[in-house]
């Protein structure tokens, strides 16, 4: 399998199919590069380069208890970046890896000509509650996340999937093989940097990085989305943004790059080819 070697020893794995202008898929968490495949594999067929890492103590990377920061987050994908010597990609960050991709393309961008960035149901400007964030996810919740990952992690990664595809909504539809699909990836990391993880993506600023980035950018976020509440996420992103769109989705969910691949993905191409 292939994989890159940061400076601290950590392996990240990572999929690289096709030729063409790269997209680079930033995953959430707890997942792993598994979570991109359909996007993936529709962006293959029309004639794109596509890539996706998964994230130091995710899925197939180096089970680390250290470098959990968005900082080195973004260093790792950068590794992952001049390793493949990519030129002029877009950066597709989901949730999390949305933190992963304002902070990336803020601090590296300019090395390799960043042509555009999308932003999925992302964590940034912030997510957990403070003072700079008063209507922002409480501390006690964040802090059950934390716990249910640390200590119940099996059931509490079966659980969490109902909220974050709004399999809990009256009327829903709910597949069984994302359920497990989702509880797979997750199981394959490790707890502490999945717990850690928490920390980061609840705790992390991300004002300065997006008023600082230059190219275009789509914000793209579900209304109904239980896992980053739309109002104090994607809202507000854009409004920090030079060159920010933003295309929101009345009911749709957290995870909507999976629950509404068809409509996502064409979103995303028509951006993409603008």
């Amino acid at each position: 399998m292939p994989f890159v070697t940061t400076k601290d020893g950590t392996e990240i794995f990572y999929k690289d199919w096709g030729k063409g202008q790269p997209l680079f898929f930033h995953h959430g968490w707890p997942l792993s590069a598994d979570d991109w495949d359909t996007q993936m594999m529709f962006f293959l067929a029309q004639g794109f380069r596509v890539i996706a890492h998964d994230r130091r103590g995710h899925g197939r990377s180096t089970q680390t208890a250290n470098g959990h920061d968005m900082d080195t987050y973004a260093a790792d994908a950068e590794e992952v970046v001049k390793a493949l010597g990519l030129k002029n990609a877009i950066h597709i960050g989901h949730s999390t890896g949305g933190g992963e991709v304002t902070r990336y393309v803020a601090t590296h961008g300019k090395k390799h000509g960043v042509a555009k960035a999308v932003l999925i149901s992302s964590i940034p400007p912030t997510f957990m509650q403070s003072a700079k964030n008063p209507d922002g996810v409480p501390k006690a919740v964040v802090d059950g996340i934390r716990d249910g990952t640390a200590y119940h992690r099996s059931q509490f990664y079966q659980d969490i999937t109902m909220p974050f595809y709004g399999f809990n909504r009256p009327g829903a539809v709910v597949s069984e093989g994302i359920r497990q699909n989702w509880w797979r990836q997750g199981m394959m990391g490790a707890a502490i940097a999945h717990w850690e993880c928490v920390r980061v993506l609840s705790e992390t600023e991300f004002y300065d990085d997006l008023a600082v980035i230059d190219c275009p950018v789509l914000v793209m976020h579900g209304e109904d989305d239980q896992i980053c509440p739309f109002p104090t996420t994607g809202a507000r992103s854009v409004k920090l943004l030079k060159r920010g769109t933003l295309k929101s989705y009345p009911g749709l969910p957290h995870g909507m790059p999976t629950t509404h691949a068809d409509i996502i993905n064409a979103d995303l191409l028509v951006f993409i080819r603008s």
